[in-house]
């Protein structure tokens, strides 16, 4: 009886069983199941070297995507470079490997975007990391990274620099202007934190627009950018794109991608 789970704290909110449980039963998977665990940073290690040989990955939320190399007996590549992991799979040895999603997911949310276009990104976090790698993936030109704290922005460098991705800093005051001249734009503030940029922004229609927030939505930030014609992708479409990437290691088989969508949007049926 094969198990899965989200770890988090706050975690009761999330959609990953939604998805992964239709997963499952789509792709004939009997006998698996996918929960959602209240689990605290300080409680990661203990938690995970509890846990039975049934236990084939977990999903792991804030606050434990860094905390997560610390557990994994083997880490890879991409997580090691981002320092942060949002997925943990069960080894043939019983050991655990961590993964990352996150990223490749944004690449495939955003879809087709500008050749060598330019990104910004507001905010710092963890999600900011997967944005420089998925930068680095779709052949970015650069990335601007706006926040309010300019050491916030140092602790990306080291990231960039081994990503090959130019990135350059930019106060929060500039932002209107960075998203005005953006061709993608990755959004990883928490809620609220964007709202007064959305009457601040001239925005050009060619830009795309991730925000990986999905409850409000849309976030007051999307609205003015899709009604100035902009392509916007929300946080339910990057939380689909990373699951289906953990579907698939935790697995080893192909993701019912169609029937984990109708699950977690079923007016997109």
């Amino acid at each position: 009886m094969p198990r899965a789970a989200v770890l988090g704290k706050p975690v009761a909110h999330s959609l990953s069983p939604v998805i992964h449980n239709a997963g499952y039963a789509a792709a004939g998977l009997t006998g698996w199941s996918y929960a959602a665990v209240e689990c605290a940073e300080a409680e990661l290690a203990g938690l995970v070297a509890g846990l039975g040989p049934e236990w084939a990955g977990l999903s792991l939320t804030m606050p434990l995507k860094q905390a997560a190399l610390a557990v994994a007996g083997q880490v890879a590549p991409l997580p090691a470079i981002l320092g942060a992991a949002n997925t943990l799979v069960r080894g043939p040895d019983g050991g655990w490997r961590a993964e990352n999603t996150d990223a490749p997911g944004m690449v495939d949310a955003l879809g087709a975007v500008p050749p060598d276009g330019w990104m910004v990104v507001l905010g710092a976090g963890g999600t900011a990391r997967a944005a420089l790698a998925a930068a680095a993936r779709i052949g970015a030109g650069g990335v601007t990274v706006v926040t309010r704290r300019a050491a916030a922005v140092a602790a990306l460098e080291p990231v960039a620099a081994a990503l090959g991705v130019p990135l350059s800093p930019a106060r929060w005051s500039d932002a209107p202007e960075c998203l005005a001249a953006a061709d993608v734009v990755v959004s990883t503030v928490p809620v609220g934190a964007a709202d007064p940029l959305a009457a601040q922004v001239r925005w050009r229609a060619g830009t795309v627009l991730l925000d990986a927030l999905y409850q409000p939505w849309p976030t007051p930030l999307a609205a003015a950018a899709g009604a100035a014609g902009c392509r916007v992708v929300s946080g339910l479409d990057l939380l689909l794109a990373q699951a289906v990437g953990q579907f698939e290691l935790f697995t080893g088989v192909p993701a019912p991608v169609e029937a984990m969508r109708a699950a977690l949007l079923p007016d997109h049926r």
